[in-house]
């Protein structure tokens, strides 16, 4: 059995006992991370695996659409963006292909069709926000805009940051240091500084289960489908998802649609700013910002996945997926089964965080089916 290592505050026990049952699977094996805050305080702060302490910073991949998403909340919320205000107003170059009308509420609800390029991106592209926004500029919708959704997976990122710039002459990764990590010194990083490196661990490559691989052999992914698109496989060479976080270029440069690296606790610590007062201040977004950036958008069948799935404006609302949280929660999952999300009526903050990949794991790999209401249950009693 793995060892578990950190603390948790009295009241808290069964999610250290629920933590340690995971980190016991070797369907986990590689180690993980486990932090929580309530109402501003770090209640959970659990770690166990190989090599893997509270310290290990790791490839998040999708947990940056969150703090992108973030990002855009709080220049909406300053009144530097309007969310039905087209993109191209801010971006002409986005006219093109029949997509002057998109506004920036449909493409932070994964509704443009922009979900990647004819023949694919490049390695370089993939790892550079701006050169992908320079290809997606005049690429043509996969499906006309606003009549469907579909996860953005590699896309929205490069195209809501080139939103950003435009409006504010400043990256998304920029604010994202200046309003949000560095005030709350958070443990978690869009553009991992090169004297980090040394804390950081290789994601560890995909290991399916036989059942998995008979799943695959019987429904592999179309080539000329939306899937193959949004996941850059239709390209040569097709997209490397453990190599994209094991690059240096995508860890320094942090594309907003997958490079965030951190840790837990500093992902717990990003929402449990969203979630409530931390640390003496007043949550990053207020009560109607995140109400509308909470709000389901899009919901339904996903274009890209196939799957039943919903999204706010960025966020994904969490509430759909784990049904102990409230319609309030906000958050995002990350590729190798990683899941973070701020509940602001029950003032929880949470983050799952792990090296290895889940097969075929979707949003959030399955052990937070059981430690999101571990964690849910031990806050109510707690308060």
């Amino acid at each position: 059995m793995t060892d578990v290592h950190g603390t948790v505050e009295p009241g808290f026990e069964s999610v250290r006992d629920a933590f340690a049952d995971i980190a016991a699977n070797e369907a986990r094996d590689g180690g993980a991370q486990l932090a929580v805050h309530h109402h501003g305080r770090l209640v959970v702060d659990l770690w166990g695996g190989d090599g893997v302490d509270g310290d290990t910073l790791l490839g998040l991949y999708s947990s940056a659409k969150g703090a992108m998403a973030l990002v855009a909340a709080l220049l909406v919320q300053d009144g530097v963006l309007e969310l039905d205000r087209e993109v191209a107003s801010w971006w002409p170059e986005f006219a093109a292909e029949g997509k002057a009308g998109i506004t920036l509420r449909q493409l932070l609800a994964h509704r443009s069709g922009v979900i990647g390029a004819d023949g694919g991106l490049s390695v370089e592209e993939l790892a550079d926000d701006r050169l992908i926004a320079a290809r997606l500029a005049g690429q043509r919708p996969f499906w006309e805009p606003d009549t469907g959704h579909g996860y953005h997976a590699l896309a929205i990122g490069a195209l809501v940051g080139e939103v950003i710039l435009r409006a504010t002459g400043r990256t998304g990764q920029e604010l994202f240091e200046e309003r949000v990590r560095a005030p709350y010194a958070l443990d978690y990083y869009l553009g991992l500084p090169e004297a980090l490196e040394p804390r950081f661990r290789t994601a560890l490559p995909l290991r399916p289960t036989p059942e998995e691989e008979a799943f695959l052999a019987e429904n592999p992914v179309d080539p000329d489908g939306f899937m193959a698109v949004a996941f850059n496989l239709h390209a040569d060479p097709p997209f490397d998802i453990v190599g994209y976080a094991n690059s240096r270029a995508v860890r320094a440069n942090a594309p907003l649609s997958a490079g965030g690296v951190g840790t837990a606790r500093g992902l717990s610590r990003m929402y449990a700013a969203i979630a409530g007062e931390l640390d003496g201040r007043p949550p990053l977004l207020t009560a109607g910002t995140l109400a509308e950036a909470a709000r389901i958008h899009s919901r339904g069948t996903d274009l890209v996945t196939g799957e039943e799935n919903a999204f706010g404006l960025g966020f994904v609302p969490l509430a759909t997926r784990y049904p102990s949280l409230t319609p309030a929660a906000v958050g995002h999952s990350g590729a190798p089964g990683s899941q973070s999300f701020a509940d602001p009526a029950t003032g929880l903050a949470y983050s799952y965080a792990r090296r290895r990949f889940g097969f075929l794991a979707g949003p959030g790999a399955a052990e937070n089916d059981r430690l999101v209401p571990t964690v849910v249950e031990a806050a109510a009693k707690a308060a």
